[in-house]
């Protein structure tokens, strides 16, 4: 299996299956460093796959799908934000409501409109890098990808610059940690709260896009399949590094991946054992790591101002 061709197609893959759950990731942990757990990620995501590719498919632009799939996400993140950092709601519970109903909305969406003729978009234009696309086996799997790829990329250290050399990082860290002191402070909890919620939004939009205009071609009902919740996992293993949600995230990519790669090498594995495989590294690497995980102190808790 270990051939140039195997090694090429498992990588390639792996990066078109990590960048939305890099996405998702990264969106996630931003807004747990703010104090808000957000399990409605997925619906996010889902509900930015489906105005991804509307518009992407209307529009003839990939480009306009990825501005509609990031608007979607927002817009879904507006009320996670209204309902759980404006009025304090349970943010498990509303989470679970918004991806359970973004879920059945897009797909009864679909029904009545794609659910004759099934569309499908062209291939994204890739980019190769210069000179990088060159190196066997990896220049064509690693360097070879549509722009899109390389911003979320890029996305890491510039998180992480965000956090550790800004006066918002720290804002979104004291968020998370001691809202109160940061209330003191002279910030508002409740907007810092809220950009972080709709910047979340943003992210697992685009990752939902890019999912369904760029991995897929196509949407199709439940099309993100749990990648939002394995961006959640991701974010609370990352410990606030934006790299390690980098890593954790072509760990599952490589896993997704392997379907396509074995393929290509002439082995036949049971489909269903290939998609279980991303699951069950997600439960190792909660068993290994999950009880290091460090999350903010006020995570999932509702700030009200001179409460105590």
């Amino acid at each position: 299996m270990l051939t140039e061709a195997f090694l090429a197609a498992l990588l390639y893959g792996a990066v078109t299956a990590a960048v939305p759950l890099l996405l998702a990731g990264l969106g996630e942990q931003m807004s747990e460093k703010a104090g808000v757990l957000n399990i409605g990620i997925e619906g996010m995501m889902i509900a930015g796959a489906f105005a991804g590719f509307f518009v992407a498919y209307h529009s003839g632009s990939l480009w306009a799908g990825f501005g509609g799939g990031i608007l979607a996400g927002m817009a879904v993140a507006l009320v996670m934000a209204l309902l759980c950092v404006g009025l304090g709601l349970n943010q498990i519970v509303i989470g679970i409501g918004l991806t359970l109903g973004f879920e059945g909305l897009t797909a009864l969406m679909h029904h009545f409109l794609f659910s004759r003729t099934y569309p499908r978009l062209p291939a994204a234009e890739a980019l190769a890098i210069p000179l990088l696309d060159r190196i066997p086996v990896l220049g064509g799997a690693l360097f070879n990808h549509p722009p899109v790829v390389y911003l979320a990329v890029l996305a890491v250290p510039g998180m992480a610059f965000l956090y550790r050399r800004t006066q918002l990082g720290l804002n979104l860290q004291a968020a998370g940690d001691r809202p109160a002191a940061l209330d003191v402070a002279g910030v508002d909890v409740t907007a810092t709260r809220f950009a972080a919620v709709l910047t979340t939004g943003a992210f697992a939009g685009l990752g939902g896009a890019y999912l369904a205009c760029v991995g897929a071609g196509i949407f199709v009902p439940f099309v993100t399949n749990g990648a939002g919740f394995m961006g959640i996992v991701l974010a609370m293993l990352a410990r606030g590094r934006p790299v390690w949600v980098l890593a954790g995230a072509m760990l599952f990519g490589i896993c997704l991946a392997l379907t396509t790669a074995a393929q290509v090498a002439g082995v036949n594995l049971p489909t269903d054992v290939i998609q279980m495989l991303p699951f069950l590294a997600v439960m190792v690497m909660l068993v290994l790591f999950g009880r290091r995980a460090s999350l903010p102190a006020a995570l999932g808790i509702p700030y009200e101002r001179g409460a105590r």
